[in-house]
């Protein structure tokens, strides 16, 4: 039986956890749809979408890693914020074969943080490592908060471009991945009243990928350590940051957050996230 359906596509995209929240959801609601996980790989990517645009039982996708940017010059209109952000993660159809483009993901990761952000802070420092799609979000996000951050990537003048782009305002600062491989004895000062992150929005610890090399001295004292990776969920980073008492956040949580602005989209309804601690742990087994 043929039914309305929206999906996950990138490459790769079998470590996708979107279908099982997606899907979740839609049991939870009793909807009579589903959410897949389709593999596409770069040179598929437009034959993909002029399929899809002729099924009138696609609902729309998301979009991972790497095509959040090369799926723009490819649809109708970019709605914001992705037009800012110069990404998108969520597609879907508007009218007739019309495909629109928008970002989730930037609200997905400061959902985790609505409750540190609602207090007033003396500063706050963000250092982001990564400069992907997922990193263009999460940089204007941490900026229109007001961040001052550090963006750290292999080349730090993508960094650094990207800070140009999408933070112009403020004195942010790029540096080199490497740069936080080794351990520092940087005296840091008082932290009291202050919010600072630590930021994987990197694919490094992702399953089959090299770890993150991270020092955690380059970390000032109640540093929160959040890491967008969801396979595996407890990532060495997020690890070695508990072991010093720092907070952590796992890549769920940014997950769900953005899939939940998705799903309204996809299937015309809002998601039962009275469900989110069960959901959570179905997620994790």
């Amino acid at each position: 039986m043929t039914r309305p359906y929206a999906e996950v596509i990138g490459d790769p995209v079998a470590q996708s956890k979107s279908p099982t929240i997606h899907n979740f959801w839609l049991g939870k609601l009793g909807i009579d749809a589903e959410y897949r996980a389709t593999h596409v790989n770069p040179d598929g990517l437009a034959d993909y979408l002029a399929d899809r645009r002729a099924d009138p039982y696609w609902r729309g996708c998301n979009v991972t890693m790497p095509h959040k940017q090369a799926v723009m010059p490819l649809l109708s209109s970019i709605q914001p914020p992705a037009d800012a952000i110069g990404a998108v993660n969520t597609i879907y159809p508007v009218s007739g074969e019309l495909l629109a483009g928008t970002n989730t993901d930037a609200s997905g990761f400061l959902e985790p943080l609505r409750n540190e952000l609602g207090k007033s802070h003396y500063f706050r420092m963000a250092r982001i490592l990564g400069t992907g799609g997922a990193a263009r979000a999460i940089i204007a996000a941490l900026a229109n908060e007001g961040f001052t951050l550090v963006v750290a990537g292999r080349d730090p003048e993508k960094a650094r471009m990207l800070l140009d782009e999408l933070a112009p305002q403020g004195e942010h600062h790029a540096v080199a991945l490497s740069h936080f491989s080794s351990s520092t004895d940087f005296a840091f000062d008082d932290r009291e009243g202050c919010l600072d992150l630590v930021v994987n929005a990197s694919p490094l610890g992702m399953t089959g990928n090299p770890e993150l090399e991270f020092d955690w001295s380059h970390a000032p004292p109640g540093s929160i350590a959040y890491d967008i990776v969801t396979s595996p969920v407890e990532t060495r980073f997020l690890a070695n940051a508990r072991a010093l008492g720092l907070a952590t956040i796992n890549g769920l949580a940014m997950l769900i957050g953005q899939a939940a602005i998705a799903f309204e989209k996809f299937y015309g309804t809002l998601p039962p996230r009275e469900f989110d601690s069960e959901l959570f742990e179905v997620l994790q087994r």
